[in-house]
């Protein structure tokens, strides 16, 4: 839905960042702001909170401080930013694409923390959800990376900032698998959604880089 509505407001010919604000919107919209939400709880604690306990605890409770609010503003910013930029690189059928790959491939390394960190605490949905299966990560992995070759190829987008944005995302990924062990001592749901967040933007930006072109 967030790429149909990217490619209606390109089509009304509104400017780029409108199409982009837009696009986030519809997401934010179909999703329930989940992700930024995890984001938002991550920054509150990691930032806020002086212990451990202290930190899940502030990261459950449903009120957003000032470096949540500033971590969501920042996600849209520079989303929609990027977003902007690689309508103005690749036009219309590109930047869906590029919307398509990131939303795609962030969901994918959400998936890391769990994967690589026991919960941080017993309840809650990332204790519920188990860690995945490596099996079952790889064969996401490998479907994930062919629709993003596919979509790549039809929006006429560079292999290089393909390339770039897998790296990048891997990179902050790892960034905050690292952060939630020390912060933490390991993952939760708040983290998983953070890395999604993360690794979108990584993915956007490299995009919208005209280096990669």
């Amino acid at each position: 839905p967030a790429a149909a509505v990217l490619a209606a407001a390109a089509a009304l010919g509104l400017p780029g960042l409108a199409c982009a604000v837009l696009c986030l919107a519809a997401n934010a919209l179909v999703t329930g702001a989940f992700h930024e939400d995890g984001l938002a709880d991550v920054a509150d604690g990691f930032g806020g909170g002086a212990t451990r306990e202290r930190k899940l605890e502030i990261m459950k409770d449903s009120r957003v401080g000032t470096f949540g609010a500033s971590a969501v503003a920042f996600s849209f910013l520079a989303r929609g930013a990027a977003l902007a930029g690689a309508l103005d690189l690749y036009g219309a059928a590109g930047a869906v694409a590029a919307w398509l790959i990131a939303a795609t491939l962030a969901r994918l390394f959400g998936l890391a923390p769990l994967a690589l960190l026991a919960p941080a605490r017993g309840d809650g949905v990332a204790a519920a959800a188990q860690t995945p299966l490596p099996g079952a990560l790889a064969r996401g992995a490998l479907l994930g990376l062919a629709l993003a070759a596919l979509l790549g190829a039809a929006g006429g987008l560079p292999e290089a900032a393909l390339i770039a944005g897998i790296g990048a995302a891997g990179a902050t990924t790892a960034l905050l698998t690292r952060a939630a062990a020390r912060q933490i001592g390991g993952q939760t749901g708040d983290v998983a959604g953070a890395a999604e967040q993360l690794a979108e933007i990584a993915l956007l930006t490299a995009f919208a880089a005209s280096a990669f072109q």
